[in-house]
């Protein structure tokens, strides 16, 4: 399956930026108390939840919308509420339609971590709500009126997956129609592993679960045990997962893939000897190494040497400065290198050989149309430099080996990643004047600025802040049979990407859809689906996306709103201790070549409130979109017209 390439009639490089749009508030915005409030606090065990865990607890949505335009929370007494929203002008509608029995349990006692509740509907009249220690209740809801338990089910884990305990808590991500009528839905879990496994075992490691529910079967007393169709691992709880119909597929993005148990764990990098540099002792200068150490003959130089950036690689090969540049022959693909040299002069040292490569294939992609190549003779110099210039297919991905770990076992010998000699001198100035103005404490810059850094720019200093904005994610494809889609292939599965943001949940169907972050674009794709051909289809822009939104260090939730002729990225703050509690909104230009953009600020939040835990976007009978962010003790309600 094709990787995502970007269409260059949908890219505006002569955009400028976003103009605010005054709103009013009070046009557009409204906000209710909670009467059945929630809260983000969860009980704590004996053991320290791991970043991973923190993580994804901090952008759990805490809110599920219905297909029929209804939304629920589970509330902190484990009250399933549901809001029916009539219009913006009128208070919502809630009510409470089933209560989840409680555990009881010590905050102190031995077990794993309770899981937030979570909820997916099936259909209009069908809810799953997981009550976050272990246990998914089926219900059967109304239009108004409480709901009716169909049956009650429990995750039991194999042994042959050498859990430390028979069952876990979970989380409900999605819920799909299965062969008659049955329900596929999955679930995460974090692994814990048994003492006999822990050897062997990463310490942050999260199951997924497809699991099949059988709808007409006869209410029990007791939980029912889970039906597992399939079974996934991976390093963390994906951030979006998403079902193909047409495929009868599923889609797990997170970051990092998600392999059978049975597919083998990715092999870790050994550093080589070659790759580790000495460090020098007091008085000691390894440049000026006493002659007895080294060899009588000079070590040859390898064929050539190459460095990266997070969207190039540049490689340098050394050349008779008098080679014609007619016979260097230098063909790229978008995986394989070619060059020959026809030329009869012989070089001048039999230390420097001439590069002959025929289809040396690189370790990862490259884009052919941004790659070149140039030779620079060095002037009087006996050598010349034939360098590389190659635009990578897959932007922040760290190349480990030039070539293709496999390309390199005919005798070839490894070339590890070296750094400009230039680079290694300002590298060593800075450091040095760094550590002389530590011990004086004067000016490192030498122009009489003073010391430190001002006050107002201290601990605000980050050049490169855009370039960690979204996360780093993979996709996942897997079959209702637990197998991988023939046409997704599994490079691509490896391939990773940088996911900006996920279609804001809604009452309206949506088929797979993302977006990717492109140089400082915000890149819509869609999941397109013409028979055998399948591709993801870049749809439209948002522009500077991912520079405006590194500025948003309180952000909880960052979702695209697609589809209804007001597209636009709406970024969420936390809202936490009272601070920020904004959204932020960037409409999509009308046209591609659009200079300016329209943005937009509304405070949904603050201390009354709460933080944020949840939001989505639900479709009134008048045909009217509300989007509902819902706090701790506050539902905001904004309308779609801003």
């Amino acid at each position: 399956m094709p990787t995502f390439e970007p269409d260059k009639s949908l890219l505006n490089a002569k955009f400028e930026g976003y103009k605010l749009d005054a709103v009013d508030p009070a046009a557009v915005l409204s906000k209710v108390k909670l009467e059945y409030p929630l809260t983000q606090s969860s009980a704590a065990g004996k053991s320290p939840l791991t970043f991973h865990e923190v993580q994804s607890r901090i952008r759990h949505n805490h809110l599920t919308i219905s297909p029929n335009g209804s939304a629920v929370y589970v509330d902190s007494e484990l009250k399933v509420v549901r809001i029916i929203v009539n219009d913006i002008e009128s208070h919502p509608e809630v009510e409470v339609i089933y209560e989840i029995p409680r555990v009881l349990q010590s905050a102190d006692s031995e077990g794993p971590h309770r899981e937030y509740p979570s909820a997916a509907f099936l259909d209009e009249e069908t809810l799953l709500v997981s009550d976050g220690n272990g246990a998914l209740y089926v219900l059967q809801v109304g239009q108004t009126g409480q709901g009716t338990l169909l049956n009650s089910y429990e995750l039991k884990i194999p042994e042959e997956y050498k859990s430390l305990y028979p069952s876990v808590p979970f989380r409900v991500h999605l819920a799909r129609r299965g062969l008659e009528n049955t329900c596929v839905t999955v679930l995460s879990a974090k692994h814990y592993a048994a003492p006999s496994d822990k050897a062997s075992t990463p310490s942050s490691i999260y199951d997924i679960w497809a699991v099949s529910i059988d709808l007409d079967q006869v209410s029990q007393d007791q939980s029912l045990p889970l039906d597992i169709k399939w079974h996934r691992r991976g390093d963390n709880v994906p951030s979006y997962v998403s079902h193909i119909e047409s495929k009868a597929t599923f889609l797990l993005i997170g970051n990092s893939p998600y392999r059978p148990l049975s597919a083998p764990l990715p092999a870790s990098y050994e550093v080589l000897p070659d790759e580790i540099a000495p460090i020098p002792r007091a008085n000691e200068s390894l440049d000026n190494a006493s002659s007895a150490n080294q060899s009588s003959d000079l070590a040859k130089p390898p064929p050539y040497s190459w460095t990266q950036t997070g969207d190039s690689v540049t490689v340098a090969f050394g050349l008779p400065s008098n080679t014609p540049k007619d016979v260097i022959k230098v063909t790229f693909s978008a995986t394989t290198l070619t060059i020959l040299i026809q030329s009869d002069k012989e070089p001048l040292s039999p230390a420097i050989a001439l590069p002959h490569y025929t289809l040396k294939k690189f370790w990862d992609g490259i884009h052919t149309s941004n790659s070149f190549w140039t030779f620079d003779r060095q002037a009087e110099q006996k050598y010349g430099l034939l360098t590389l210039h190659l635009d990578k297919a897959h932007e922040g991905t760290k190349w480990p080996h030039l070539f293709a770990q496999q390309e390199t076992l005919n005798g070839e010998p490894e070339v590890p990643e070296t750094l400009d000699p230039s680079e290694l001198y300002a590298v060593r100035e800075s450091l040095e004047k760094y550590t002389a103005a530590l011990q004086t404490g004067e000016d490192a810059s030498g122009l009489g600025l003073g010391r430190g850094v001002p006050s107002l720019a201290e601990g605000e200093l980050d050049d490169e802040v855009d370039l960690d904005t979204g996360d780093a994610v993979i996709a996942t494809w897997v079959e209702l049979d637990g197998s991988t889609p023939s046409w997704a292939s599994a490079k691509e599965s490896d391939s990773p990407f940088t996911l900006l943001a996920t279609p804001l949940p809604s009452s309206e169907p949506q088929g797979p859809s993302i977006v990717a972050k492109n140089g400082l674009d915000g890149l819509v794709y869609t999941f397109s689906d013409m028979g055998e051909e399948v591709a993801w289809k870049h749809t439209s822009t948002f522009n500077v996306l991912s520079f405006v939104l590194a500025s948003k260090r309180d952000t909880r939730f960052v979702h695209a709103s697609l589809g209804s002729g007001l597209d636009s990225v709406l970024a969420f703050e936390s809202g936490a201790r009272g601070l920020g509690g904004n959204v932020y909104i960037y409409r999509r230009t009308a046209q591609p070549t659009d200079k300016y953009g329209k943005q937009a600020v509304l405070k949904v939040g603050d201390t009354s409130s709460g933080p944020l835990l949840g939001v989505g976007q639900v479709k009134t009978r008048g045909g009217e979109r509300i989007t509902l962010c819902l706090c701790e003790r506050e539902l905001a309600m904004i309308r779609d017209t801003v």
